[in-house]
């Protein structure tokens, strides 16, 4: 199934932004918001309740393709609505009951359906891919990335640029590893180490659904596989005393309330990947690095945040490479199948490349 018709759910930061990549990339787009856009917009924009299937099987009716930017909580209702219609659905999502749903759905799908298609499940997978296709045998991934401000203040050294539900999911829920060949779940913010990128100093710590369906992927290929959040020195224990110490476990969406508050977004930020893989090429011991941090940028002559680009223009870039025939069209897509090379190749996935 070709396309160029293209909605976009959800018209915050990112997603305005992925419909104005997919836009530049020559799709036609229609965005849909529960609220009027501010400002205008190189594309069509309607208001509509996003959050109603019926609603959505009527804007939807035009389209071949559908890109949720909307709460994770929403995105199997959108997914249900495309797979009735036969389209293709994206989503960023990294909600793994949300991402198991969306797979019993594709075995049925007569479009592609590919959740988890942001920067962490979705870009780092695709990095670590790589990683992994250049040994002979691979004894170990490693994946790590954080969205931080540059010029972080009090003691959490935090901003928060992403959806809060999104981040208190991810500190609370528990985390799949690959350890020693055997795949478990192990608890999110523990497992704390030491990173230097750029010579600035860093933590990492576990947290959940930044590895997608990779454990299932590898298992029995990597020995060990983890995927741990970036932070600036001293944010895990603290953000450990407000979960478990205080209790905020229990109301998490009080605890997002409380967070963002607190420390709301800033535009001056910058998104840290760090993905290491060690293994055996040809008889000798290995080890393979991918470390990257990525600022700002001007697109379509406005000013991106690092997180808003980083995530937006990596689902558009999937995107664009399905439209192109390089990746399967229907079916369930795994961001670990995804060639790095022909997602650089694209025109947004050139942003990374810079």
């Amino acid at each position: 199934m070709s396309f160029e018709r293209v909605a976009v759910l959800g018209l915050g930061k990112v997603g305005l932004l992925a419909a104005t990549l997919l836009h530049e990339a020559d799709f036609e787009v229609v965005g849909l918001d529960a609220r009027p856009l501010r400002g205008a917009a190189p594309f069509t924009v309607r208001v509509a309740d996003v959050s109603s299937a019926a609603v959505l099987e009527h804007e939807l009716a035009g389209v071949q393709a559908v890109l949720s930017c909307l709460p994770y909580h929403l995105n199997l209702g959108v997914a249900t609505v495309a797979h009735r219609l036969g389209i293709h659905y994206f989503d960023l999502t990294e909600d793994v009951p949300t991402t198991n749903a969306i797979r019993e759905m594709a075995a049925t799908s007569a479009g592609v359906m590919a959740p988890q298609c942001g920067l962490a499940p979705g870009f780092v997978g695709i990095v670590g891919a790589s990683l992994v296709g250049g040994f002979d045998h691979c004894r170990s991934l490693r994946l790590r990335v954080g969205a931080l401000p540059q010029n972080p203040t009090g003691l959490l050294g935090y901003a928060f640029n992403w959806s809060p539900e999104g981040v208190v999911n991810e500190y609370l829920n528990d985390c799949e590893v690959i350890e020693d060949g055997v795949r478990k779940t192990v608890s999110s913010m523990e497992w704390k180490e030491t990173l230097i990128v750029e010579g600035r100093q860093l933590e990492a710590f576990t947290t959940s659904g930044g590895l997608g369906t990779m454990c299932e992927t590898y298992l029995g290929v990597v020995d060990n596989i983890d995927y741990k959040t970036i932070r600036y020195p001293g944010h895990m224990d603290l953000m450990n005393f407000f979960f478990h110490e205080l209790l905020m476990r229990d109301r998490r969406d009080l605890a997002g309330e409380i967070l963002t508050h607190a420390k709301p977004p800033v535009d001056n930020d910058v998104v840290y990947v760090h993905v290491a893989a060690e293994g055996v090429v040809g008889g000798q011991l290995r080890r393979s690095e991918y470390v990257r941090a990525f600022h700002p940028i001007d697109v379509a002559g406005r000013r991106a945040t690092a997180i808003a680009w980083t995530t937006a223009g990596s689902v558009a870039a999937v995107i664009e490479l399905v439209r192109s025939g390089m990746l399967p069209r229907s079916g369930f897509l795994k961001q670990e199948h995804i060639p790095l090379g022909a997602f650089l190749a694209t025109p947004t996935g050139g942003l990374f490349d810079r």
